[in-house]
Order: C-alpha cells, then structure tokens, then sequence
C-alpha cells in the first residue's frame, strides 16, 4: 500500500512539474499562454515629444490586433514607459521595465543616446533589444551587441544617398551644415562628409552645432548663411529643421535644403517652416505617403487609412505612416516565433528576415536583416518638396 501511494504522489509531483519546465524552455519572461508583455521607452515628454505619436500609434495597432485573437492566441503588452530622450532617464526605465515589469524584450524604443545608453545592459542580461528607432551604426554590432536590431536606415547609408545626389546635380555646391550636437547629428554629420570623400573639405564651407535643450538656433542660421553656401544640409530633429527653414527664409537665403528623411515630414516640419519657404527642399523616402495622390488606391494604403480611421482617430495621418510600419514589423517578428516565445528564438526570427515587403514601404524597398546585419534596409528615393506634396525623383538609391 506504502508503494502504491509514493508512487502515485512521485507521478502527480511530475506532472506537477512538467509544464513549468517546459514553459522554460518555450517561453521567456512576460510570456504565458494568454500574453506577450513587451516593453519600450518614448519622449512622452522633453525636447522630441512629437515622437511619442510611436508609442500611441503602435498601442492602438497592437489593441486591434488583440481585438482580432491578438498573435498566435496570444494578447501582446506594450509597456511603453515616459524617458523625456534623456539617457539617464532611459536607463531607469529599461532596468524597471526588465527587472519589475519582467518584459520579453524591448521594441521598438526611440532615440539614437537613448537606446546607445542601454545597449550594454540589455545585451549584459540577453534581453532582445530589436527594432530600435535610431540610425546609429554603434548599434549594429552583432559582435559586442548580439541582442540588439535597428528599424531605420542607418546614418552611413542615408547620408551617401544624400552625398551621391548632389555630387550629380550639384557637384559645385558649397555646403553648410547644421547638427544636433549628438550621436544623432555627429554621426549624420560624419556620414555625410565621408561619401562625400576627398570633395567634402571644398564642398563643406561651414558647419554649426546646438544643443537640443537650445531654444532656437537663429544665431547658427544666421553664421551659416555668412558663410556663402548655397546648400544646407541639416542633421537636425524636427523642430529644429523647421526653425531653420523658417529662418533661412526670413534672412533671403536661397539655399538648397537637404533634409534628413525623419525631418521631411509636411505638417510636423514644412508648414510649421513655411510652405513657400521649403519649396525646393529634398530629402530621401523609403515609405509612401498618405499626400501623395500616386497611393490613393494602393491596398496598403487604404488599409492604413482606414486603421487610423477607427484605432486612432486623433493622430495626424501622414505622420503615423512609420509608427503604423513599425507596429507591422513588431506582429510579424512575434508571428514567426510560433509558440517558441523564448528570447532566444524571438531574437533567432528578428534576424531571419529577407525580403519582406511591408505594405506602407516604397515598391523595391524590402526588409533583410541577418545574424551578421542588423539593418533593415540600406534603400530610399529622392524626393523633391514642389510646394504642396513630395514629389518622388528617379530610381531607389543606396546599396
């Protein structure tokens, strides 16, 4: 009878055990067979709050998505935390987010200091670092930063674009350049100047710093324009590339603008600027957008628009273009883990993508990232601002 029941117990204590080890070994912290808890950091606050839209805009898409059975029977989390783009700030909220909130990984966070600042501490702790918001190459790594991905075009690959294209149809232009006195703008600032190779010292006559903390940058506008260049590169954020163009304008400098591609957008930075101002203005594209009549009946257009018009109905339609492609890319990395929701195997599929084309993204643009490449894509088209809408110029560029 003893025997018996020893081993009746030894058998239920065995089963008691199983699914837990196999819950090991399949899913990762934040993961049940109900929920993905995942986790990200945004300027809900400070200096670049406008970007903040990405965090809401990817909240909504993930609410439709649960609304519709969620990813693989799975409801997914955002735990999307307030870091004010201040590193110090970034780093108390990713520890909170790994060590009290227990998220599978961090997704999508913005910023180029910000993601840079906790970079070594998630990789430290094998915590998946994917689909970050920044353009940094510090960040693609796979030696030193095995954990980690990027979802922008990396600064290196942006600026040759940008580098190539006036070397084409400028190659006279004497070339001033404004940068935020950052990795954003210092490595934008290096890209650029490296493709342009051994014409950079001619071609570069000026360059002006500012601290994103700065209120305004007139007095940089108006020391670059002393200079005498006819070309204005600008490595800045949002507000400040609008400041510029305005000011630009209000100083009777023609000059020919060259904006980064996350300062091209129509209502966050021209008509603030002037739309008359930034007429002429260029900049590179890798999304298509929603003021341009070419995409009225693309599919994937009309599928945006109506998302937007039922999840978020209160956000600016051509600025949540990028958060609704990166909200995308999120589901699908989650949809190939099937039901190995590991870190180990999320970070196996965030690396395992080729050629994947999203429905927002410019024809000839896809997705590839592998173990040894973490970027995305190294492609865009050069597009011209006429006054109303960008109007998109010759072939896909980059490499």
């Amino acid at each position: 009878m003893i025997r018996p029941l020893i081993l009746a117990m030894l058998m239920v204590s065995i089963a008691g055990l199983s699914p837990v080890a196999g819950a090991d070994t399949r899913y990762g912290p934040g993961v049940s067979d109900t929920e993905i808890r995942i986790g990200q950091t945004v300027p809900y606050s400070g200096p670049i709050s406008s970007l903040s839209r990405f965090g809401r805009i990817e909240a909504a898409y993930l609410k439709m998505i649960n609304a519709g059975g969620g990813v693989n029977g799975r409801k997914v989390t955002l735990v999307s935390l307030d870091d004010a783009f201040t590193p110090a700030k970034t780093v108390q909220q990713t520890r909170k987010l790994v060590e009290n909130d227990d998220v599978l990984a961090i997704v999508g966070s913005i910023g180029t200091p910000t993601n840079l600042a906790v970079a070594k501490y998630l990789n430290s702790k094998q915590v998946p670092q994917i689909l970050l918001l920044a353009s940094t190459p510090k960040l693609d790594d796979p030696e030193n930063l095995p954990w980690t991905t990027t979802f922008m075009v990396p600064q290196p690959a942006e600026t040759r674009i940008y580098a190539e294209y006036l070397l084409k149809t400028k190659p006279d232009a004497k070339i001033a350049v404004l940068y935020q006195n950052d990795d954003l703008g210092k490595g934008n600032l290096a890209g650029f100047k490296a493709a342009l190779g051994s014409r950079a010292t001619t071609m570069v006559v000026a360059e002006a710093g500012y601290d994103i903390m700065e209120p305004t940058i007139d007095s940089q506008i108006v020391a670059l324009k002393a200079s005498g260049a006819d070309t204005l590169f600008h490595a800045s954020n949002a507000r400040f590339a609008a400041q510029a163009i305005r000011k630009a304008h209000e100083l009777n400098w023609k000059v020919q603008h060259v904006l980064l591609s996350g300062v091209s957008s129509i209502s966050a930075v021209l008509r603030p600027a002037g739309l008359s101002a930034a007429t002429g203005a260029v900049s590179a594209f890798w999304l298509k957008t929603s003021e341009d009549p070419t995409w009225d009946d693309d599919p994937g257009m009309r599928e945006y628009r109506a998302f937007m018009k039922e999840w978020a109905p209160n956000e600016d339609l051509e600025e949540s273009i990028f958060p609704y492609a990166t909200a995308q890319i999120i589901v699908d990395v989650l949809k190939r883990c099937g039901d190995d929701l590991s870190r180990e195997n999320l970070i196996k599929q965030a690396t395992s993508i080729e050629g994947l084309q999203l429905p927002t993204f410019l024809p000839g643009i896809t997705i590839n990232v592998t173990p040894s490449n973490r970027i995305g894509w190294r492609k865009a088209r050069m597009g011209r601002f006429d006054g109303t809408r960008w109007v998109l110029l010759d072939d896909v560029a980059g490499n």
